[in-house]
């Protein structure tokens, strides 16, 4: 007998035919391997030029160190695990949106209509921001911290960091300003989930200030330079977000929308 309630909140998809524990598990799996084979395949294709993506990342410091200095490999295997890493960490970057798909696909089904709705545009949102977050760091923050801190190396001092350290170094501002430039798509889902409207972010925005001075001490190099570049990014970006809040925001409360998923 067909339920002709009106008012039934519409559950996830196919919520009758609950998939059992082990099925989840497999599609998890699935899931999974075609996004570890994306990501291997791209490798795959990137690891003839090894070398070549290698030099490209190490360009800014190599500008910045003094003519006819190279960076230094103290490992054995140092020369060819690195540009390894690097060439995976590039893979990975490349292949994100198709990761980032294999995870939408898996958890779509247990979404609600309005939650899809913002899922999707967030991810691609999402994957633009942080590279962009990325572009910043390395066109920008790199040569201009490399050659802060080329200038004050005593002259005694040969400057020439490892390449392992470097990597480590990169790929660490890489994250910390990727995830700084997700910050205006985090405004707007916490407004439009509810959990911060236009008023809140605007009395929040001391606290902002004060912790974004604080991730940028603890993810960027001990100089003032380093931090400025992380911490007033993170501030503006802050500022954009309300100002899209402002204007595009949510401009009724969540159990409205409630109330239309019901209907």
């Amino acid at each position: 007998m067909a339920d002709d309630n009106p008012n039934k909140l519409e559950g996830p998809d196919d919520p009758a035919n609950e998939q059992p524990l082990v099925s989840h598990l497999i599609e998890l799996r699935n899931r999974t391997v075609r996004a570890a084979l994306a990501v291997l395949i791209i490798f795959a294709c990137l690891s003839p030029f090894m070398k070549q993506i290698f030099d490209y990342l190490s360009r800014p410091l190599m500008v910045a160190l003094p003519q006819g200095v190279k960076l230094l490999a103290t490992g054995v295997v140092a020369p060819f695990m690195v540009p390894l890493k690097v060439t995976l960490f590039v893979a990975f970057v490349i292949a994100l949106p198709f990761v980032l798909y294999q995870l939408w696909a898996y958890v779509a089904p247990a979404l609600y209509r309005r939650e899809k709705r913002l899922a999707l545009p967030v991810i691609i949102s999402g994957v633009v921001m942080f590279a962009v977050g990325m572009a910043y760091c390395y066109f920008i923050v790199f040569g201009m911290v490399f050659k802060f801190i080329a200038g004050f190396s005593p002259e005694s001092v040969n400057f020439a960091p490892d390449i392992d350290s470097y990597f480590s170094f990169v790929l660490t501002m890489f994250f910390a300003f990727g995830i700084t430039f997700e910050v205006p798509i985090l405004v707007m889902v916490l407004n439009y989930v509810g959990l911060a409207t236009k008023e809140k972010l605007v009395k929040a925005r001391p606290f902002v200030i004060v912790g974004a001075f604080v991730l940028a001490a603890i993810f960027t190099p001990p100089d003032v330079l380093s931090q400025l570049l992380l911490a007033v990014p993170l501030v503006v970006l802050y500022e954009a977000g309300i100002i899209c809040v402002k204007l595009f925001g949510r401009k009724k409360p969540p159990e409205d929308d409630d109330e239309d998923e019901q209907q």
